[in-house]
């Protein structure tokens, strides 16, 4: 069980998710004010600072609330610790859900004012089509297999390299370039720039997405069946920040 205070897991999330979208918006627009005309380029620009955001991120506050970042991540946690009395309690996962989402609508603002845009803009990058959405179920899915595996060997210390890792190749491994996040679509959707994605398109890219959860969950279930007691490592270990002399 994590003995880190209610509020202080949800702000951590808050500003995680906020600043992860901060770095996926700002590189792409700055990826696009310095390499005009060569998306190729742009699309490297905005995957690495994206891969070395998150992981430094899942460092910086995985402690406090283990720097989920990401509505699927939160609801596999909860899902497959729930027999075991591990992991997230429903409305653990509702407030994470929640607070992840308005972090990312808040990364995007922050990211558009960074560059002397209007703070909102909505997107209007459509990005619509049955192999995006399958690039979508793919990159979830993968997501969640490789920070459960991680979890129940032992090796959830690696997370953040390894997680990082990840997001940055399937940039380029998926048609969709991973969003594989429910909070961040939602929060792309409010930049018109590089990494914007149309309203119109959230919803199929969000529906992708809770696909790639099931497959994600029905993976770990079968390979890696107890999993789920192991669930308050996800994705990092909780630890105990207080100070020792504020316990009783």
């Amino acid at each position: 069980m994590n003995p880190v205070a209610t509020w202080r897991r949800l702000l951590a999330e808050f500003v995680g998710t906020a600043l992860l979208v901060t770095a996926v918006v700002g590189s792409g627009i700055m990826a696009t004010t310095l390499s005009p005309g060569n998306v190729g380029l742009q699309l490297l620009q905005n995957s690495v600072a994206t891969a070395f955001a998150l992981g430094a991120l899942i460092l910086a506050v995985g402690p406090v609330s283990g720097a989920h970042f990401n509505p699927v991540v939160s609801a596999a946690d909860w899902w497959l610790g729930r027999r075991h009395g591990t992991g997230l309690t429903a409305p653990e996962l509702a407030g994470y859900a929640a607070v992840q989402t308005l972090g990312a609508i808040a990364g995007s603002v922050l990211a558009n004012a960074m560059f002397d845009l209007a703070p909102v803009t909505i997107s209007t990058t459509s990005r619509s089509g049955a192999h995006l959405w399958l690039g979508e179920v793919v990159a979830t899915t993968g997501l969640l297999l490789l920070i459960f595996a991680l979890v129940r060997s032992g090796r959830a210390a690696v997370a953040p390299a390894a997680v990082g890792a990840y997001i940055g190749a399937a940039y380029w491994f998926t048609s969709s370039t991973s969003f594989a996040n429910p909070a961040v679509t939602i929060g792309r959707a409010f930049t018109d720039t590089f990494a914007g994605i149309a309203p119109a398109s959230v919803p199929a890219y969000i529906g992708a997405q809770l696909v790639g959860l099931l497959a994600g969950i029905g993976l770990v279930a079968a390979l890696y069946p107890c999993a789920g007691a192991d669930a308050d490592q996800v994705v990092v270990p909780h630890e105990d920040t207080e100070p020792a002399r504020s316990r009783a």
